[in-house]
Parts: C-alpha cells; sequence; structure tokens
C-alpha cells in the first residue's frame, strides 16, 4: 500500500465547488482507496491504494469528483518526500526572524526546471520571492497571499501547469498527518 496526498484546488472557497469533507471521503472509498483522511475543508485527502503513480491517482479522483458531484477540480497528487523535500529546500527557512505566515508552496503537476523561474517574472511582483525546486515552487509573500497577483493562476499561465498553493501551515501539518500514519 502506498500513502498519496491529493490536493484540490479551489474547492469550498467563496461558495465555489461546494463538496463536504465526509461526502469526498466516502466517494473515495467507494471507488477502492482505503484509510481516507481529509485535513481542511480546502481539499487536502490522504488515500491509501496499491496504485504508486501519483499521475493515476490525480486522474482516479479527478474523474471521479467530476462523475459525482459535478465539478472539474485540478488535483495534484504529492507524496510525503513532496513534503519533506519543502522543509529541505526551501530558502527562506534559513532567515533570520522569519514570519512563516508569509511563507507558501505552490505544487505543479510537473517537475520545473530551475530556470523556469524566469519565466515566472517574478522580479515584477517584488518585493514578493519565489524560488523552484521540482515540482515545487517556494513562496514568500511580502504583504500576505490576498494583496499579491503572484498566484495560482499566475503561475499555471506562465508555466502551463495545474498549480496548487498550500500556506507554510498547512504544508507543516500534513507531513506531521503523513507521519502519524507511516
Amino acid at each position: 500500500m502506498t500513502t498519496h496526498l491529493a490536493l484540490l484546488r479551489g474547492i469550498n472557497v467563496s461558495g465555489h465547488n461546494m463538496m463536504k469533507m465526509d461526502a469526498l471521503k466516502t466517494m473515495l472509498e467507494n471507488i477502492g482507496f482505503q484509510n481516507v483522511r481529509t485535513y481542511l475543508q480546502s481539499g487536502n485527502v490522504f488515500v491509501d491504494t496499491e496504485e504508486d503513480s501519483v499521475s493515476k491517482v490525480g486522474f482516479m479522483i479527478k474523474q471521479e469528483i467530476f462523475k459525482v458531484f459535478g465539478h472539474e477540480v485540478p488535483v495534484v497528487v504529492v507524496t510525503k518526500e513532496d513534503l519533506e523535500l519543502c522543509f529541505k529546500n526551501s530558502p527562506f527557512l534559513k532567515e533570520k526572524d522569519l514570519d512563516t505566515k508569509k511563507l507558501y508552496v505552490a505544487f505543479v503537476s510537473v517537475a520545473l526546471k530551475s530556470e523556469n523561474i524566469n519565466d515566472l517574472k517574478i522580479s515584477q511582483f517584488k518585493p514578493d520571492e519565489a524560488s523552484i525546486d521540482g515540482n515545487r515552487i517556494f513562496i514568500k509573500y511580502a504583504v500576505g497571499a490576498g494583496k499579491t497577483r503572484f498566484d495560482q493562476k499566475y503561475i499555471e499561465k506562465k508555466l502551463n501547469v495545474t498549480a496548487t498553493i498550500r500556506n507554510w501551515n498547512t504544508v507543516t501539518n500534513l507531513l506531521a498527518m503523513y507521519s502519524e500514519n507511516n
């Protein structure tokens, strides 16, 4: 059995793509996932399955959500290692007097190259900062996520990927949940 973490983008936000987590849990159990557990109402779902491929797991979840709920919901599946690498590779964690409330991680559907940072044209969003590491983009917002145009929609458009962003507190808690269950 492999544990996967599916990050669903854009559910239960501002009244759009409303989905109760217990209904999502039941739906996923009905298609064969085991030990399904959720974190928050914003679409963080752990599933156990014999399937090793993150892309296949993501596709199955996305397809079933559309079939059952009628919502077109992008899904990015990450591993425990992906979350551990957030702590190991974030360039911002080394900063003195860091306010982790300004840290976010954009998880993207494909591995990026470090030179893709040029495609993001992050300099036009100064003083916000970003750094690419595989399928993660580390973000430090100067003011806050709600006051920038450097968001998931912008990342998706510039890099032609599916992306979903989680704040540092959520990333920390998701890694703790992964560790509790493995």
